[in-house]
């Protein structure tokens, strides 16, 4: 996006959330201390740093929603916009936030629609829905379906099995043209049509092509009491008292080839060129992968991510460091400092340096003061310095439940 007048984003908080329990909307209850709003605005402010966010809330919620402002970084609270009341339905809720941009003196031309409840959307996967918005107009994530799926009637009978291949699950945020999003709604109200479940499916129904891209499997929401328990064991960390800290060390690097931009740190960066690989060859995101892996002494990348497997094949790598993490977490570990060093002539670093840790934090867990990414040259010596490619080094510092010595006994 060019500026920030181009984009806007709507976070949907006006539910009542009765299935999460404790008797407030779920949207407002903490999570590691921090409101699952909080943390849902900073992730979306983090990721579009150049758009405004509205916030669609209860009528009875500003107390609530003035809370957990206070919550945010300073700088993020300043991008926020006044609350907008909800309907009665999601759809009516999107609605009366569409509006209410609709209303500004300058409307967006793009907007994104995003969950209050999907705390940890990752940057990049915001990235590739903006993407796809700006190339097609309209752009979901989803994820693959690894379960058969039966269509059910009311009875209990099977009346048939979709194809799977042809599901998708979809997350938020989903991108649509702002004017053609707008056009879809009011045609939707005047229609009577108020059971469609989400913004796709409403511009579905106004006859708008929508094109889902890869979604996020750590992009989950939360909506169950179980949720809570399992966002809540994410976040918090490991005892303190027994343990032993491992450093792990990363490498990698990758050739440049045609293109118009680089995936460094899961953000893509405008360049002349791209990186060659066989997934989407973020060096970054690789090495640091690397580095979690070496410190559980688990492998490397290519033992679980083989590059002969097409299921790879342009994989987007917040997959794998998250897999690397998750790693760490079944051995009653936690990761706990990332330091990575970006090698190359161009393009530069600097500008993209506070997106790349906010990005790597958030697939890692991570506060982003525990991430810390640099970059330098090779003085025109080597590779990198022939402008070939980029290299990348990555330290991860885990610390693991202490365990007995295997060979105190041998």
């Amino acid at each position: 996006m060019s500026s920030r007048a181009s984009l806007a984003v709507i976070i949907v908080a006006a539910g009542r959330g009765e299935r999460a329990g404790a008797g407030q909307p779920k949207q407002f209850r903490p999570v590691a201390g921090v409101s699952l709003l909080a943390r849902s605005i900073a992730a979306m402010a983090a990721a579009c740093p150049q758009a405004d966010i509205l916030c669609v809330i209860g009528e009875d919620d500003r107390t609530a929603y003035e809370q957990a402002v206070t919550e945010l970084e300073p700088g993020w609270a300043g991008r926020l916009l006044e609350p907008v009341a909800g309907g009665p339905t999601r759809q009516a809720s999107v609605r009366n936030g569409m509006e209410a941009l609709a209303r500004a003196p300058e409307p967006p031309s793009y907007v994104l629609i995003h969950d209050a409840a999907r705390p940890f959307v990752p940057p990049d996967l915001v990235a590739r829905i903006l993407a796809q918005t700006e190339a097609t107009g309209a752009a979901v994530p989803g994820t693959a379906l690894v379960d058969t799926v039966k269509r059910v009637a009311a009875d209990g009978r099977v009346l048939d099995t979709p194809v799977r291949a042809e599901l998708s699950a979809v997350q938020t945020p989903q991108g649509f043209g702002f004017a053609p999003l707008l056009d879809a709604h009011r045609l939707a109200f005047a229609a009577g049509r108020e059971d469609l479940t989400d913004d796709a499916a409403v511009a579905e129904w106004a006859g708008m092509v929508v094109h889902v891209v890869e979604g996020a499997p750590e992009n989950v929401k939360i909506t169950r009491p179980e949720d809570f328990e399992a966002a809540e064991r994410r976040l918090a960390p490991a005892p303190r008292n027994r343990g032993e800290t491992r450093v792990g060390l990363g490498y990698d690097v990758h050739a440049f080839e045609p293109g118009h931009a680089v995936i460094l740190g899961g953000v893509a960066i405008p360049h002349e060129f791209a990186l060659s690989g066989h997934s989407d060859a973020d060096v970054v995101l690789h090495a640091i992968t690397d580095a979690v892996l070496g410190a559980i002494a688990d492998g490397d990348i290519g033992d679980h991510f083989p590059p002969s497997d097409p299921q790879w094949k342009g994989a987007s790598s917040d997959r794998f460091l998250a897999f690397a993490v998750e790693r760490v977490r079944a051995r009653g570990g936690r990761l706990v400092h990332v330091d990575a060093t970006v090698v190359c002539e161009a393009p530069r670093i600097g500008p993209h340096r506070d997106a790349m840790r906010q990005s790597i934090a958030a697939i890692c867990g991570l506060p982003v003061g525990r991430v810390a990414v640099k970059a330098t040259t090779s003085e025109r010596l080597g590779f990198t310095g022939r402008r070939e490619g980029v290299a990348a080094q990555a330290v991860a510092t885990v610390l693991l439940p202490e365990e007995a010595d295997p060979t105190e006994d041998a």
